[in-house]
Formats: C-alpha cells, sequence, structure tokens
C-alpha cells in the first residue's frame, strides 16, 4: 500500500456538540491501469478507504506487528488513482468518540496480518461500514478476493499491482490463463471455462491489451443478451 502517516493521538481533537453527525463515505482507487478494461462487468483491483469527519482510513500491509490502519487526506491516497466516492450513510458520533472507535478497531488490524485475498484494505472498510452503519460495502470492490482463486492465479494477482504489468504480460504463463478463466467463469458456463486451460498456444500470440478488451466485450455481449 502506499505510505501515508499513522493516526494521530486522540488528544488531538478539539470537538463541538455541532460536529457530531458526519457522513461516511467509501473512497475507491483502482491499482492498476487494468480496471479500465474489467470495471464495466463487475471486476477490478481496487484499493479502499474509509471517510469520516474528513479523515480518510485505509489498511494496509507491513512487517510488524502493530496496526496498518493508517489515516490520509480523503480521496488523496499515495501511490493510488481515485476512482470514485460512494456514499455509505450518516452517524451521529462526536469525532472523539469516532477517534476511540477507529484507534480500537485499528488494533485488530496490524499490518503483518494482511493477506490480497482473505484481509485485505476492502475487508477493513467493510467491517468499519458495518460497525458504523450496518451496511455492506459494493460488492464490486472486493469481488476477486472472494472468488477463493488458485495459488496460481493469486501469483498472476499480484503482478497485475506492477505499473509494468501490460508490457510484462505472458499469455503463455498458466496463471495468466487461470485468471482469464477466472473472469470468464465468473459469466459463462462451466463447461466453457473447462476448455480455456487448453487454449494458452491459441492465446500466446495475442497482446495482453487485445484479448482484455476482447475478454470484456464478450461478458458485456453476454450480459446484454441474458438481460
Amino acid at each position: 500500500m502506499g505510505s501515508a502517516e499513522d493516526i494521530p493521538s486522540s488528544s488531538s481533537d478539539n470537538d463541538n456538540s455541532n460536529n457530531s453527525e458526519t457522513q461516511v463515505v467509501l473512497n475507491v482507487y483502482d491499482l492498476t491501469p487494468l480496471n479500465q478494461y474489467t470495471y464495466w462487468f463487475g471486476f477490478g483491483i481496487f484499493h479502499s478507504g474509509i471517510e469520516v469527519h474528513g479523515k480518510e482510513y485505509g489498511f494496509g500491509a507491513h512487517d510488524f506487528p502493530v496496526s496498518g490502519v493508517f489515516e490520509v487526506e480523503p480521496r488523496n491516497c499515495p501511490g493510488f488513482i481515485y476512482r470514485c466516492s460512494i456514499h455509505l450513510g450518516r452517524i451521529t458520533m462526536p469525532p472523539s468518540e469516532f477517534r476511540t472507535f477507529i484507534e480500537s478497531a485499528a488494533s485488530e488490524y496490524h499490518g503483518d496480518t494482511y493477506h490480497l485475498i482473505s484481509k485485505n484494505c476492502n475487508h477493513f472498510t467493510e467491517d468499519i461500514s458495518c460497525r458504523l452503519i450496518g451496511k455492506h460495502i459494493p460488492g464490486w470492490v472486493n469481488r476477486l478476493a472472494r472468488l477463493g482463486m488458485e495459488n496460481s492465479s493469486i501469483k498472476f494477482l499480484a503482478l497485475l499491482c506492477r505499473r509494468s504489468f501490460l508490457n510484462n504480460f505472458d499469455t503463455r504463463e498458466p496463471a495468466a490463463v487461470d485468471f482469464i478463466a477466472i473472469l470468464c467463469k465468473y459469466t459463462f458456463s462451466s463447461v466453457f471455462t473447462s476448455k480455456l486451460s487448453s487454449w494458452s498456444s491459441i492465446l500466446s500470440g495475442v497482446r495482453a491489451k487485445d484479448i482484455l478488451k476482447l475478454s470484456c466485450f464478450a461478458c458485456l455481449l453476454y450480459w446484454s443478451l441474458a438481460c
């Protein structure tokens, strides 16, 4: 995750009764340019932060057994490309009370427990949203993490987070084929998907951008006909 300042002490807050009500906002960011192709049919690799009382809180990985929760200016998380904001609801909670709440929640999210599939930044925002307003974040924000991908696909997912991904994409790699199969499996039948793993020789000569565009178009076409 991008570097960011630690959560400051609650002693720095100067509260008054007039600013107890606040919006709870989910700010969503792109982790990879690949999202511009996959977003339109419900997929993507996203970072999210939860905005309350004018500050945004996120969760990131590091190597130490201390909190990985950090605070940044809303819609300005370093290292990511801002996509959109989703208003989740409103709460009535003084800043000092919220500070106590977020510091307590942060103690449950150590940086060395971060996991791309089972405990990532979107799991954190989902948890905070449910605790504050009893509402889930939109499913598409963390959809890939819920697909239960195999090890080879997890490896490929990590590659997607690199800025050089599209230049280094190799459709001959099993992980790449597995990832494309996952995209199709979410839309098409298991019969179609079971045959995809044998297509590496066909895919090997196709550029990454072209095959991703083709996959997106096929899924969009299928969904438009199915509706």
